[in-house]
């Protein structure tokens, strides 16, 4: 087991975090003009890099769903007709793709029935993956059938989707039933990755802020309580980066690791929520202006918190695995 970040990982993060990081009007546009979406080329661990590094500016990019998931999903799955049609164009930004992970859908005789909610960016994708028993379809916002409703969740745009008979033919179908299980893998595996860029950078705000706001004449990370309270949360962000890439290595080499998995997506809810706390409480009154930046780190890092579940869901999930171990 090696999380040594290959030549390739370091240069891609690297990048992502040069342009990220000079905040352009449009970041998308920005990142497929490097090829930073070029996913036919990287593994997971180097879109986990990129995730990091999005993570770190509160990026509401939208590459986990439409790079990770979306355009992996069809190279893994797809046919060559739709590696053309859906996969290239959005290696060069002009296609989105989102997938409803939880949803209630079924797919009877080609007809899609069902609804789903909190889709991220569901208003604006141009393709919706929906997971089913029966494999992975393809629904575009045109589609008869297809009613989609915005909706905000923790400040972004969401979208919840009603799928009333919609029909698709099978060029519209991811047919393996593994695939389901594969998009609902990385995208857990990627929301830590975001988490920990996300938990990352927050700290950083807090510590710096912590030694530069001054009180009763001494800058309050003086204090030990202050001093302790950013201490764990460094614990925490460690323990998020760990197992994250615990999770992502043994993801990647195709080697058992649903128990890795659960372990991560954990850290990232529960030490990602103290993490964010404490941003918030060590800013004081700045920390919950909405203005502020760490305001919008701490919306983030609650999103990816809850997202596919929470902490108390990855502990029961984590149980059930153990207690179905072989002794």
């Amino acid at each position: 087991m090696d999380f040594t970040p290959s030549e390739a990982h370091r240069e891609l993060a690297a990048l992502t975090r040069l342009i990220a990081t000079d905040q352009p009007q449009d970041l998308w546009k920005e990142l497929a003009a490097a090829g930073v979406l070029s996913a036919a080329d990287f593994g997971l661990l180097e879109q986990c890099g990129v995730l990091v590094e999005l993570g770190r500016v509160a990026s509401e990019a939208p590459y986990l769903e439409t790079i990770v998931l979306g355009a992996g999903a069809i190279a893994a799955f797809g046919t060559v007709a739709q590696q053309t049609t859906w996969a290239t164009p959005a290696a060069r930004g002009e296609l989105r793709i989102t997938p409803a992970l939880e949803n209630s859908a079924v797919l009877d005789s080609g007809i899609l029935t069902g609804s789903a909610s909190a889709v991220a960016y569901g208003t604006a994708a141009d393709l919706i993956f929906v997971p089913t028993i029966d494999g992975v379809v393809a629904v575009q916002p045109s589609d008869n059938g297809l009613v989609i409703t915005p909706q905000n969740v923790g400040g972004r745009a969401c979208a919840a989707l009603r799928f009333d008979g919609v029909r698709l033919g099978s060029e519209r179908l991811l047919p393996d039933p593994s695939a389901a299980r594969w998009l609902h893998d990385r995208a857990t595996v990627g929301l830590c990755a975001l988490q920990l860029g996300t938990v990352e950078r927050a700290l950083e705000l807090t510590a710096a802020y912590a030694a530069e706001r001054v009180q009763f004449g001494r800058p309050i990370g003086a204090f030990q309580a202050v001093r302790q309270r950013i201490a764990d949360a460094y614990i925490d962000v460690e323990a998020i980066r760990l197992t994250l890439w615990q999770a992502a290595w043994r993801l990647a080499e195709g080697l058992p690791c649903a128990e890795e998995i659960a372990t991560a997506k954990f850290w990232a809810a529960d030490g990602g929520h103290r993490v964010a706390h404490t941003a918030v409480h060590l800013h004081g009154g700045v920390g919950i202006d909405v203005s502020h930046p760490v305001h919008r780190y701490f919306l983030a890092a609650k999103h990816h918190e809850f997202s596919l579940g929470g902490a108390t869901a990855q502990l029961l999930a984590l149980g059930d695995l153990l207690a179905a171990a072989p002794l």
